[in-house]
């Protein structure tokens, strides 16, 4: 399972978003991180909705961060949090830093 999924997927230094396409938080989340240089290959956005085990990956969110909400944004193996967390970490500057401390950022 999901849990070995998560924890290959968050696995090295890199920026992971589990995301559904249409949630406007995971749209947000993706932007704000859009406006970083970051390295090729640092970012990789996993889209779950597709996916047969998304309630039992959004379960493991659950077990792991404390929400099964999308975006689950992961800055190396550390859960960030959702849209709205990206946007406070970006508006007080603490992102880029999280994001140089991965030497994700070009």
């Amino acid at each position: 399972m999901a849990q070995e999924f998560v924890k290959a997927t968050i696995e090295g230094n890199k920026v992971v978003i589990f995301s559904k396409p249409t949630c406007s938080f995971c749209i947000r989340a993706k932007d704000v991180l859009s406006k970083y240089k970051l390295k090729p290959g640092r970012l990789q956005i996993v889209d779950i909705s597709a996916r047969e085990d998304m309630g039992s990956l959004q379960d493991y969110f659950l077990e792991l961060t404390g929400a099964r909400t999308v975006p689950r944004v992961f800055i190396g193996q550390e859960c960030v949090g959702g849209g709205s967390d990206v946007e406070a970490l970006h508006a007080s500057g603490k992102l880029e830093g999280m994001l140089q401390a991965i030497g994700a950022l070009q």
